[in-house]
């Protein structure tokens, strides 16, 4: 069994829960636990909030593209924005770490990313942009 979509659109915050909404859809068929899906939605959340509030400063004319796909055994999660990069992932990736101080920001984003997927990869060059792949198992897990 396989399946893909990609959905595109403009990097705006209120264009996060589309996006969640849009991934859950995509994935109704699977007939995951509650938990599973719920897992699911916080790191497609995250990825997107931090493309839109990171990755994409000046959001005029800005997209973010949701990728996904699923297989026999895992499910595949990307968000690509060509905003402005990640000057040092490994420093991105730490607990707290934020390039909003002065807002209100946990700074946990890449962590929740990587305790509810199998697979958390982020490529990134500056200035242009960044992708995050999830790769989450869903066959054989009791969902």
């Amino acid at each position: 069994m396989y399946n893909e979509i990609k959905s595109t659109f403009s990097a705006k915050i209120e264009n996060v829960m589309l996006a969640r909404t849009i991934g859950i859809a995509f994935l109704v068929e699977l007939d995951l636990t509650l938990n599973f899906v719920n897992e699911v939605k916080t790191v497609i959340s995250e990825a997107i909030t931090n493309a839109i509030v990171h990755g994409c400063l000046s959001n005029e004319n800005k997209v973010v593209q949701l990728n996904m796909s699923y297989d026999d055994v895992n499910i595949y999660i990307e968000v690509i924005d060509k905003g402005v990069g990640i000057a040092d992932i490994e420093k991105a990736r730490e607990p707290l770490f934020s390039t909003k101080v002065d807002e209100e920001r946990a700074g946990l984003g890449f962590t929740i990313m990587e305790v509810f997927t199998d697979k958390l990869e982020v490529r990134s060059r500056v200035g242009d942009g960044t992708k995050v792949i999830m790769v989450k198992k869903y066959h054989g897990e009791n969902n």
